[in-house]
């Protein structure tokens, strides 16, 4: 069992148009309505692989209803916190050569008290987890402090904890020892405050956040692929796609590929690069099943070149 807790969550709402036009009225080619927040989607990239996971999620208002409702349509194990505030609903625009613009809600205010109950619902969750996965940004109302402890508690009971988060809020799931962390280039930039231009620069990233207390590290380059720095040095790897078509939710899936092939070396990288290009193949916040998935294209490099530059931002 795989459980994930996302703070801020929300409904997907991703649309793909021919073009974006400032000021001009835009028709949608398709239109996809999603359950939405990173955790979300790694439960649902879980799910639609047969592999067992429960979401624990804060839910208000009738987006919070509706986002409830699509969650138990597809079946995902399901723990809803209830909040007084709105679930959050975000826009994505995908144009046809792969450039996606999103319009994200800030998302409701977290109090305490209902902090408190997604707090108790994790530990309660994690008794029968294999890891609990922390992802999505920090809501309005929520401290960093909170985060860290929260990430601090799950790591003292023995949980082996995995987070993908951004800012400061990264930095503390470091120091509080959390096994695996899943940044991106720019998350891993901001955290390091440097930017990263080569293979080298993200590892070296990545081996700061292991120093200040990260197991390991699963950075997401996106078109440049992955890099898995841990205990045993650094691999890199790839998996190109020949038709793009959203990267909403590619890094959730690729950090659940990883995950469930038991987020250990090279193996489980190519899983999660397989994961993860297989989400970018398909529309909106859609998660990849078996039958979408071309592990045969994954390129895996065990001892990669560390001055190549990096072409893409990730």
């Amino acid at each position: 069992m795989i459980v994930t807790v996302t703070l801020n969550p929300s409904l997907d709402r991703a649309m793909e148009i021919d073009a974006l036009v400032r000021g001009e009225v835009i028709r949608a080619a398709s239109a996809h309505l999603d359950p939405g927040g990173k955790g979300v989607n790694v439960s649902r990239a879980l799910l639609a692989n047969g592999v067992a996971s429960r979401a624990v999620v804060p839910c208000g208002g009738e987006e919070g209803a509706q986002l409830v409702a699509l969650l138990q349509a597809e079946g995902v194990d399901l723990v809803a916190v209830p909040i007084a505030g709105r679930t959050r609903s975000n826009v994505t625009l995908a144009e046809p050569d792969g450039t996606v613009t999103k319009i994200n809600e800030s998302g409701p205010l977290l109090a305490p008290a209902e902090f408190d109950a997604v707090t108790q619902a994790v530990l309660t969750a994690a008794h029968t987890a294999q890891w609990v996965v922390a992802c999505g940004s920090v809501p309005p109302g929520l401290s960093v402090q909170a985060f860290g402890e929260l990430c601090a508690r799950l790591v003292g009971a023995g949980v082996r904890l995995a987070v993908d988060t951004s800012g400061p809020a990264l930095r503390a799931a470091a120091r509080a020892g959390a096994a695996l962390l899943k940044p991106n280039r720019e998350e891993l930039a901001e955290a390091i405050g440097a930017p990263l231009q080569s293979l080298g620069d993200v590892v070296e990233a990545a081996e700061r956040l292991r120093g200040w207390g990260a197991g390991a590290v699963l950075a997401s380059l996106g078109a440049d692929g992955a890099v898995l720095v841990d205990a045993d040095g650094a691999v890199t790897g790839e998996s190109p796609v020949d038709q793009p078509r959203s990267t909403v939710g590619a890094g959730d899936a690729l950090l659940a590929g990883f995950l469930a092939a038991d987020a250990h070396g090279p193996g489980a990288l190519a899983e999660g690069l397989a994961w993860g290009a297989a989400a970018v193949s398909l529309p909106g916040s859609r998660m990849p099943g078996p039958g979408d998935l071309r592990r045969e294209r994954v390129h895996i490099h065990p001892r990669p070149d560390l001055v190549r530059r990096l072409l893409a931002q990730g």
